[in-house]
């Protein structure tokens, strides 16, 4: 990116630019949503709700240029909460300039200061470009997702 980039939490005035960010995120894994779904997550994200999902954005000369969600949730095997990271995206302009790492590090520090010590995430296993930084910046398990039939 030509100029500094600055990852920040959501706020109400972002709405605009993350529905058009989010829309390529789910775009991207061949997924459409109602509108209802934006307006529900977009509140979502920015109520105070502690169960409740939390949001970054990237942004680059006032214009959002990347979206990271997450979550704390507790887990069997831990006393602490852990983190789940489960949207990831940059405008297809700002890939391969630091947006994806430096929103993942930016949910690593949210972790941290939450005192969660695990941080994890899915991708398609067709997802090469991204796979190559999350295997810089995360550790491959040998997990396989399952769930339910529609």
């Amino acid at each position: 990116m030509n100029t500094a980039l600055t990852i920040r939490r959501l706020v109400p005035d972002d709405e605009p630019q993350w529905q058009d960010l989010w829309r390529g995120y789910l775009t991207f894994y061949k997924t459409t949503l109602p509108p209802e779904i934006y307006a529900t997550t977009f509140a979502r994200l920015l109520s105070d709700d502690e169960a409740g999902p939390r949001g970054f954005v990237a942004e680059s000369e006032g214009a959002l240029v990347g979206l990271v969600h997450y979550f704390f949730h507790p887990h069997c095997w831990r006393i602490e909460k852990v983190c789940y990271l489960q949207d990831l995206f940059a405008a297809e302009a700002a890939r391969g300039k630091g947006v994806g790492r430096a929103l993942i590090e930016a949910v690593y520090k949210a972790a941290d200061e939450a005192g969660s010590p695990s941080v994890y995430w899915m991708t398609q296993d067709f997802n090469a470009t991204a796979r190559k930084l999350y295997d810089q910046i995360g550790t491959l398990t040998p997990f396989i997702k399952y769930q339910r039939p529609a």
